[in-house]
């Protein structure tokens, strides 16, 4: 991890280090202002090579809102997992739910999607979030959710 002005970068090895997902389901590059136990900021580039692509839809292209869902909890997963600085060998994190779930804009192939989580709540290795993903300065989905640790099996 390196320094940034308002918090600490986390690099794609960082990454693979914390999350369990791999290619085509890792949706997090890279992240950006980590504060442990407040909050990160996700980034994902939106290549036009994405495997969802050419069946979402042909000739026209959009991420999957369910993806743009898993790539704001996958980072809400790395702030979880680099705050409590978890071994991923032995702990998983698991999604429990999410509320108040809003899109606003599709996501389409070359956009870069930044994904501000932060903590609302933690307690007994549970975290509430409240997660958004932006393009720019347009708002593509906000809502809350949460995750808990537990023994990865």
């Amino acid at each position: 991890m390196s320094h940034t002005n308002s918090g600490v970068a986390i690099g794609p090895n960082e990454i693979l280090h914390r999350l369990p997902h791999r290619y085509p389901f890792l949706l997090v590059d890279r992240a950006e202002n980590f504060v442990p136990g407040e909050s990160v900021v996700g980034i994902k580039n939106v290549s036009a090579n994405e495997p969802f692509f050419p069946g979402h839809f042909p000739g026209n292209p959009v991420m999957p809102g369910v993806l743009i869902v898993e790539a704001v909890a996958q980072t809400g997963a790395l702030l979880m997992s680099a705050s409590l600085d978890a071994d991923p060998a032995r702990t998983a994190i698991y999604f429990m739910g999410m509320e108040q779930v809003r899109f606003r804009r599709p996501v389409l192939p070359g956009d870069t999607l930044r994904m501000p989580v932060e903590v609302k709540f933690a307690r007994r290795g549970i975290f509430k979030f409240h997660g958004k993903a932006m393009v720019g300065d347009e708002l593509v989905i906000e809502f809350d959710f949460a995750a808990k640790g537990g023994p990865a099996e």
